[in-house]
């Protein structure tokens, strides 16, 4: 199967031999800043999310607004990646960064004004996460530059196992912070750490140009990025090899649902949630600290099929311990995902990283939250019960899988920046 996975996916261009070591990248100062920087805001950013939740809750008492204002963070990732993703190549990517982080600062200071309208706090919600599009596009093509080679894969791996850790413990912790601070308070603390990012991308990362390239109207900008990530044979499979996290990851949006189907309550459907996200912390550890990175590249597909097929032993209806072990061991195997995001961006030309890496990311957000709706539809409508859906959105998530391994045989890697093969 891995050597199937070899002829059928794409190859890194010059993949290096030895793995990187995180003594390597912490000792990079300006690593350090933005990885500072991203706790920070994470761990902000649930708080927010658990006291925006409460607000709405508090004024309408309505559960399905509730879910709706929660789920409105989706849709402005398309919208940013479209229109603004393009800023992270057309100015110097620390100033966006600087921007983005100060706009948000404002934005979440302004919903914590008293007697804000419900229909404000959605529009703000919706502002600040379309600002996430172009700072996550420059921060990533600017990670790039500070980490080179395979220090980056091990890099990225460190910022996603933070984001694991701070969304389970940010949100654990935001619901404690806004029962004893209240929820406006929380959505101070969100606000600063925006503000916390900023500093420390000023005063500890270093300014670099713009990258070059000729200027063109925006319309123009976003279709040339969106044929890019499209059109272009290795972008498109690593991209759309990411975006199968939607149907590995369904069972944290049924987690509460799955809890009561097991006879179980809120604790159960806290474990559920973080099943995956902790597998996937210590996947992610070990695929970039003991698998080679030419390895790592050649078990991307086999990988990318047994995370999403695992599910189907949902089938069989297990108890709640078994079943945290199958979310996290599926979660193990999803840390092909710094493989393929790894190659995703050093495969971008740099004059438009930014902007394939945040049309990528925003891609994957929009269908994680249409597959979390579709699931959550059909266990509703139709009265599935939550393990069913788990297995068969897992299923499809392996059949696509294999799908991008199979279809990937008739095509040759890219060889160079310029000569990026399209289909």
């Amino acid at each position: 199967m891995a050597e199937t996975a070899a002829r059928a996916l794409p190859a890194p261009e010059v993949p290096p031999a030895r793995a990187a070591t995180f003594r390597e990248v912490f000792a990079d100062r300006e690593f350090r800043a933005i990885w500072l920087a991203e706790f920070a805001s994470v761990a902000g950013d649930q708080f927010a999310r658990v006291a925006l939740t409460v607000l709405v809750y508090e004024r309408t008492h309505s559960p399905l607004l509730t879910a709706l204002t929660y789920a409105v963070s989706y849709l402005p990732w398309l919208v940013g990646s479209l229109f603004l993703s393009d800023l992270a190549d057309s100015l110097p990517r620390r100033d966006v960064m600087i921007g983005a982080d100060l706009g948000r600062m404002l934005l979440v200071a302004a919903m914590a004004l008293p007697g804000m309208p419900l229909w404000s706090l959605v529009l703000l919600l919706f502002a600040v996460t379309t600002l996430n599009a172009p700072f996550q596009g420059a921060r990533s093509a600017l990670r790039a530059a500070i980490l080179p080679g395979d220090r980056y894969a091990l890099g990225l791996a460190v910022f996603q196992i933070t984001r694991e850790i701070g969304v389970v413990g940010g949100f654990a912790a935001g619901g404690f912070i806004v029962t004893t601070l209240h929820a406006r308070n929380a959505l101070l603390i969100d606000s600063a750490t925006f503000a916390a990012s900023a500093i420390l991308l000023l005063t500890a990362v270093r300014r670099r140009p713009a990258p070059e390239r000729h200027r063109v109207s925006r319309m123009a900008e976003m279709a040339a990025g969106l044929r890019l990530v499209f059109a272009t044979y290795r972008l498109r499979v690593l991209m759309l090899l990411g975006w199968l996290a939607a149907f590995y990851t369904v069972a944290e949006a049924l987690a509460v649902p799955y809890a009561a189907q097991l006879r179980h309550g809120a604790v159960a459907a806290g474990l559920i949630f973080a099943a995956g996200p902790l597998g996937s912390a210590v996947g992610m550890v070990v695929f970039t600290r003991t698998v080679s990175p030419p390895r790592r590249m050649r078990w991307m597909g086999p990988m990318a099929v047994a995370a999403c097929l695992l599910l189907l032993l949902c089938l069989s209806r297990p108890g709640l311990i078994l079943l945290l072990v199958i979310l996290a061991v599926s979660g193990l195997l999803a840390a092909y995902q710094v493989a393929a995001n790894a190659a995703f961006v050093m495969a971008a030309p740099d004059h438009r990283r930014g902007q394939a890496y945040a049309i990528a990311n925003g891609g994957m957000m929009l269908g994680q939250g249409l597959v979390y709706v579709l699931a959550g539809a059909v266990a509703t409508v139709t009265r599935t019960a939550p393990a069913i859906v788990v297995a068969g959105s897992g299923a499809v998530g392996a059949a696509l899988a294999v799908w991008l391994v199979l279809t990937g045989r008739q095509d040759s890697p890219v060889t160079s920046e310029r000569g990026l093969r399209t289909v």
